[in-house]
């Protein structure tokens, strides 16, 4: 299926902010390990296994239960109407607000190096976020194969059929 430019644009920027997600998360984790005391499986339960649960559950939660689904789907689809991720301002939006989280990351973990809590409850945070990230990203698959709105993904985001020519002024 042919897909408008608008929807492919924002299927990257959905994509792009997950990986991104996902690359800042790894980063901290690395920066974590390295700096933050501790044995390695403690390390490894409170970096990467406590927080993977918070992952997985808001990635899972929101595709299998129905009236989350629902709601998330109508979130993605506004979204996309609207113009979100179809533009460099909202990209570099959604990148900022990653990089604010990252940012909250590495001071927790320096605070945590002075006498500090151990920074779980950021990396937790950080990881139901990427996790609802993700569930994003395959919502956007969801739609693309929803004949409903098929019409509307192949067209422009204005609704303009495809094969309809656009207006240029």
């Amino acid at each position: 299926m042919g897909v408008s430019p608008a929807w492919r644009m924002f299927r990257r920027m959905n994509y792009s902010a997950a990986a991104v997600g996902v690359l800042i998360y790894a980063a901290a984790a690395v920066h974590a390990w390295r700096v933050l005391p501790g044995g390695s499986a403690f390390k490894a339960d409170w970096i990467l296994a406590y927080p993977g649960l918070f992952f997985l559950l808001a990635l899972v939660t929101p595709l299998a239960a129905p009236p989350i689904r629902r709601r998330l789907k109508a979130h993605v689809w506004i979204s996309f109407r609207t113009g979100f991720g179809q533009s460099v301002v909202s990209v570099l939006a959604v990148v900022l607000v990653l990089v604010v989280a990252a940012a909250f990351i590495y001071f927790d973990t320096a605070g945590a190096l002075h006498g500090g809590h151990f920074p779980t409850p950021a990396f937790s945070a950080y990881a139901t976020g990427v996790g609802i990230l993700g569930a994003q990203a395959l919502m956007v698959r969801r739609l693309e194969r929803d004949p409903t709105l098929r019409h509307a993904i192949q067209g422009s985001v204005w609704g303009v059929p495809s094969g309809t020519p656009e207006r240029r002024d």
